[in-house]
């Protein structure tokens, strides 16, 4: 004979609900517990009944959450995304020291498939299987109790009034240890999982906000080009300007680094800035914010999108061109001509599914011929989006002769490695920077007969390599550190380019320390490039500061 296999006895929704906002409040915030148990000001005793108190807090909310979604066919669903969520975040979380808020996952939704791939550990498997996975399986047997639309209700609403009324009521009882964690460690209210990543989607989708709507608006519909004394016809302006990726200013030689990082723009009769912050701490901000007319803080609370810098210089009547290495150009380059050569199979410059950045090189002049030729003939103007620093898998970004410094990492899970192998390979970007920056600069010179050629180089945000427990970048502004936020910034110009501009290197050396940031570059590439607008404040144009001296 056959042993029937056990009955299991139907489980009501609210058991259920109340079993997964436990399950989310200790297991799915490991991260948050373990950073709130290293605070100095709260320890011993103190730490463990706030500590307590904190997670009944979370699994109320939790579970008020849920009894909204406590019906038959949504319940199953609706935890089991939950505890997807905070399995994911848990892990990025521990790794890299992140935090989950709106920016972040924008940056998650724009991610591509090679990016992702980077993404991949084992990690991250071990925490979606322990804290997602395991209690799915559980979840997904067991059976519901059936019960009237009218009896369902009212367990809902009852269950929701109850978990909000002992929430209000722990929190009554902590309120000035918590509102204190809360001002004085700002980052924490983003590790909540999974309500960080939950509020962070409504955020972004139904939460009323000040998010720009309406048509885009137009942007410097009176931009012209302001003729030049001294400008030869038949050698217009050509200005790259190269986009960097995730390159913090404190590991350029350029800046002070003790490293040689720069050998061959050290050669060069350049200028590079050391004290230039960012618009964000992710590509997702920081881009269209830097060509952005409105500056950090006004980009932040605009009420409409905007044209941007690339349409004002195309307006007034010069070539554009975008040429991406990235995942994309975040809609900067929509109307304007645009090439990406991150997925080319050039086996010169291409590894794999990935490009060097040497590979926009190889496609410029093609892809210039083919810009109108009376718009060329007024000057051009063409953005590289490099793939730069982009990590966490630095080492892939450089071939082997410049690995310069070594032992690297080759983890993705950049926290399993010696700190300074993870800066070895981070300052090993840097050096293929450097050589590409070098060689845009000497294919610039190439052009010096047809031309007046200039190169601007910044970076759209920075990172962070360990300090204090975190890498990577993405944290929230309010709380980013410097390394995060401080990014290098690099003219090049021809002596031609200087003659027309009247702008001199050394003069741009001289005010290399001085206080800049992404809200100048707007108006300082529309002052260099000669393009007149209402837009226009010559107060924001750091190249102003040097012309005629």
């Amino acid at each position: 004979m056959f042993l029937a296999p056990p009955v299991r006895q139907p489980r009501s929704s609210t058991s259920l609900v109340v079993l997964a906002s436990l399950w989310l409040a200790t297991l799915g915030n490991l991260v948050l517990w373990r950073d709130l148990m290293a605070l100095p000001d709260i320890t011993g005793w103190h730490s463990l009944v706030f500590g307590g108190a904190f997670a009944l807090i979370i699994a109320c909310v939790l579970t008020a959450l849920l009894s909204l979604l406590a019906w038959r066919f949504t319940l199953k669903p609706a935890i089991s995304v939950l505890l997807l969520l905070a399995a994911s975040a848990t892990c990025y979380m521990g790794m890299y020291g992140i935090v989950v808020d709106t920016p972040m996952v924008v940056n998650v939704f724009q991610t591509d498939v090679r990016e992702a791939r980077d993404q991949l550990s084992w990690q991250l498997l071990a925490s979606i299987t322990g804290i997602a996975l395991l209690p799915m399986v559980w979840l997904w047997r067991q059976p519901m109790e059936t019960v009237s639309v009218g009896k369902q209700i009212w367990f809902n609403v009852r269950l929701c009034l109850i978990a909000l009324g002992v929430a209000a009521g722990t929190l009554q009882l902590v309120f000035q240890d918590f509102a204190s964690l809360m001002r004085n460690h700002t980052q924490m209210r983003y590790q909540i999982n999974p309500l960080n990543s939950v509020y962070a989607v409504l955020d972004l989708t139904i939460i009323p906000s000040d998010q720009p709507r309406g048509p885009l608006q137009p942007l410097g519909l009176d931009a012209h080009i302001s003729p030049r004394q001294g400008q030869h016809p038949e050698r217009p302006p050509l200005l790259v300007f190269v986009l960097g990726e995730t390159a913090r200013s404190q590991n350029f030689s350029l800046n002070g680094y003790a490293r040689p990082t720069n050998p061959r723009l050290a050669q060069e009769h350049i200028a590079s800035f050391r004290n230039v912050t960012s618009c964000g701490t992710s590509t997702a901000e920081s881009v269209p914010c830097m060509f952005s007319h409105l500056g950090r803080l006004n980009f932040a609370k605009r009420s409409h999108e905007f044209e941007n810098l690339l349409d004002v210089l195309q307006r007034a009547g010069y070539a554009v061109l975008w040429i991406d290495n990235q995942s994309g150009c975040k809609d900067q380059c929509d109307r304007i001509p645009n090439v990406n050569t991150s997925s080319l199979k050039v086996p010169e410059h291409c590894v794999g599914d990935e490009c060097r950045d040497t590979v926009m090189l190889s496609r410029i002049e093609a892809e210039l011929a083919k810009l109108p030729a009376e718009r060329r003939a007024r000057g051009t103007v063409v953005v590289m989006h490099q793939m730069g620093s982009h990590g966490p898998a630095y080492f892939k970004r450089t071939p082997p002769e410049f690995k310069h410094f070594t032992p690297e990492c080759t983890d993705t899970s950049l926290s399993q490695c010696d700190r300074s192998e993870v800066v070895n390979a981070y300052d090993n970007t840097l050096v293929f920077t450097d050589y590409f920056l070098s060689r845009v600069i000497g294919w610039l010179k190439t052009q010096e007969k047809t031309s007046t050629p200039a190169m601007l180089y910044v970076s759209d945000h920075g990172e962070s390599l360990g300090e204090k427990n975190i890498y990577l970048h993405g944290m929230p502004y309010s709380v980013a550190p410097p390394e995060q936020t401080t990014v290098p910034m690099i003219t090049w110009l021809s002596p031609g380019f200087e003659q027309l501009s009247r702008v001199s290197t050394p003069c741009l050396q001289s005010q290399r320390d001085k206080a800049l940031s992404h809200d100048h570059l707007f108006h300082s590439v529309l002052g260099l490039m000669a393009v007149k607008t209402t837009v226009y404040q010559r107060e924001l144009d750091f190249f102003a500061t040097c012309e005629g001296r």
